[in-house]
């Protein structure tokens, strides 16, 4: 159990340093809701760590599967094997 919380801890610090990127960087995002809700870009950074989580798990074909669900909602395609690291930002994805 102790293992899945730390994990989750971690997701959530990266999460929020992920929003902290596109707020800093973005002079148009003017919240965390805004980002949060209406930036595909974020969506596509938050759906590829997860399928990266499951990637290096070796749940190759669901990793595949999120990430092609991804690209579907946000129109970014991110494959679930490639590593990026914390404050990612993509901007007009």
């Amino acid at each position: 159990m102790r293992f899945l919380h730390r994990n989750i801890r971690r997701a959530l610090l990266v999460i929020r340093r992920d929003i902290r990127a596109v707020l800093k960087r973005d002079p148009a995002a003017r919240s965390v809701a805004e980002v949060v809700l209406c930036y595909p870009g974020f969506h596509a950074v938050s759906f590829h760590r997860l399928a990266h989580f499951l990637w290096n798990r070796r749940f190759y074909l669901f990793a595949r599967w999120l990430s092609h669900l991804s690209r579907f909602f946000t129109g970014i395609e991110i494959h679930p094997g490639a590593q990026i690291g914390e404050n990612f930002f993509i901007d007009h994805g």
